[in-house]
């Protein structure tokens, strides 16, 4: 991969309105995740999880566990960074499609119901990262920064 492409990937807009979403998305992802992958914060670990996957039809249970949880744990670690921005938001708004659609979206909109509002919320989030970068507080600025 030649400089120009990192360059383009990683360069950003140059302001802040990043950060809140960065860092709000990515604690919330990498809770997430780590419920799935490690039975953190109430979550059932890859056994428990991939389990309740292969029970909705997401088969192999375990992997696809391993994939969802890896997602939102590293991606959003990878958020709060700002490092990878763009692809990592990528990844996790894909995500949360496969969420609102293989488990909420029978359900309505309205989280009391299991519905797919949060989920939504957390897709809209992650594509207006995808679009607008990291911003002025990431690393990806920084290393756009050097190889300039």
């Amino acid at each position: 991969m030649n400089t120009a492409t990192i360059k383009n990937i990683l360069t950003s807009d140059n302001n802040f309105s990043a950060l809140p979403l960065r860092l709000v998305a990515g604690i919330i992802f990498t809770a997430h995740g780590a419920q799935k992958l490690f039975a953190w914060f109430g979550g059932y670990g890859l056994e428990g999880t991939g389990q309740w996957m292969e029970s909705i039809g997401l088969a192999p249970g375990y992997l696809m566990a391993m994939m969802a949880g890896s997602a939102e744990f590293f991606g959003g670690l990878l958020l709060i960074l700002g490092l990878l921005t763009r692809p990592t938001a990528l990844v996790l708004a894909v995500t949360m499609v496969v969420a609102i659609f293989s488990t909420h979206f029978d359900n309505g909109l309205f989280m009391s119901n299991n519905g797919y509002e949060f989920a939504l919320a957390l897709f809209a989030i992650s594509l207006s990262v995808m679009l607008q970068g990291g911003g002025k507080l990431s690393i990806d600025r920084l290393i756009v920064s050097k190889l300039s």
